[in-house]
């Protein structure tokens, strides 16, 4: 497969330690690139160490457009009391999960005390470059780091301690940068490292962020559908987080759904099947030897059906089940019934929600924790009268 990053710069992925509170973030020490890329209209955010090859990145992340934030950590907002890191930590939050990614930049501090907290212009600028990405937004990533100017605050100009970067590239003929990395200090200790005061959450399942597959334009429909949301239901969606209740993607994890898709009935299987896009099946039964281009007929979808045995469904089913594609599109879900799409959403699903998805005596819809309860509640009822 070949990779063409947008943009691609130092740095280095931080741990986090959940075994005791306050949770700790501990730095890597290892030399790593992030880099973003573009396929099939799905953008990836990867991380990778050094030595790794660009096709091997050991964190693989496909974004849904406007569902992740890239940040500075701000060390300044936290409690007094809290170990801050002694490095340019960025953040990588979104809005469908709790979950946290935690990187630091790897390039020489570009102030005049060295202080390896201190974002430059040019380490903010990378920041935003990568922001405006994840929001799907159109970057001319050569032209906005050709603007920045370090000099008024910058006592080591023309030498940052740091190579020129690899494979900074992007597609299109008005993004066709080459050249620019990110600064930030080597050495960054563990700190206590939250958003906005709070504890650092995990959320997700097997660090699944990505978009739903199958069309090219799914990432779109996904985004079209959250903005509808955002002008129509905002009353539901000023609830907040309400009530604490899991996402989706952490009740349907691997260990619950794989044992089931193993002990289904071939009926049952089938039934299941009939959801995947049609495309899939048929690859998964023909490899290399089908036409990837064309959309399958029903007479193909037919046969590619016959011709699997119930193990090979099933273990296309747990292929599924396991991918970060189905994980982010549950996590999609959650975060549009937590914004006051439960109403419309259980009426496409036929699920018999209580009050319908609204607040009792209103026509507001629910909204958080609340909405996701009541989805949950009113899928148990619909499969306990079936």
């Amino acid at each position: 497969m070949s990779i063409t990053p947008i943009i691609t710069f130092k740095a280095g992925i931080c741990n986090i330690d959940s075994s005791s509170r306050p949770y700790k973030v501990k730095a890597s020490s290892r030399p790593g690139y992030i880099y973003l890329y573009s396929e099939d209209e799905l953008l990836h955010f990867c991380w990778r160490e050094r030595s790794a090859p660009l096709d091997e990145p050991e964190l693989d992340l496909i974004m849904v457009p406007t569902d992740g934030h890239f940040v500075p950590y701000d060390a300044k907002s936290q409690p007094s009391g809290v170990t801050k890191p002694n490095a340019r930590v960025f953040v990588l939050k979104f809005l469908s999960s709790s979950q946290r990614h935690l990187f630091f930049l790897q390039s020489k501090p570009q102030g005049r005390t060295g202080d390896p907290r201190w974002f430059s212009p040019r380490d903010l600028k990378i920041g935003d470059i990568v922001d405006k990405l994840l929001q799907g937004e159109e970057v001319d990533v050569a032209r906005e780091l050709a603007s920045i100017n370090n000099s008024d605050n910058d006592d080591r100009r023309g030498d940052d301690n740091d190579e020129a970067m690899e494979d900074v590239e992007a597609h299109g003929e008005s993004n066709d940068p080459r050249g620019g990395s990110g600064g930030a200090g080597p050495g960054a200790t563990g700190g206590d490292v939250r958003e906005e005061g709070e504890e650092s959450r995990e959320g997700g399942a097997d660090g699944a962020r990505a978009a739903a597959s199958g069309t090219t334009d799914a990432a779109t429909a996904v985004r079209n559908f959250l903005d509808s949301l955002k002008g129509s239901s905002g009353a539901g969606a000023s609830q907040g987080d309400g009530k604490l209740y899991p996402l989706l993607s952490d009740l349907l994890t691997p260990p619950v759904t794989v044992p089931m898709a193993r002990l289904a009935e071939e009926e049952q299987v089938d039934n299941l099947l009939s959801f995947l896009p049609p495309s899939v099946l048929v690859l998964a039964q023909q490899g290399d030897r089908g036409d990837t281009t064309a959309e399958p007929t029903a007479a193909a979808i037919q046969t590619a059906k016959e011709a699997m045995s119930l193990g090979q469904k099933k273990a296309l089913l747990e292929k599924v089940l396991r991918s970060p594609q189905f994980h982010q599109s549950l996590a999609s879900l959650t975060m549009a019934i937590r914004d006051g799409g439960l109403p419309s959403i259980a009426d496409a699903l036929s699920i018999k929600v209580q009050n319908g998805g609204y607040l009792r005596g209103s026509q507001m819809p629910l909204g958080g924790g609340d909405a996701v309860e009541a989805f949950v509640e009113g899928v148990k009822k619909s499969v306990q009268k079936k």
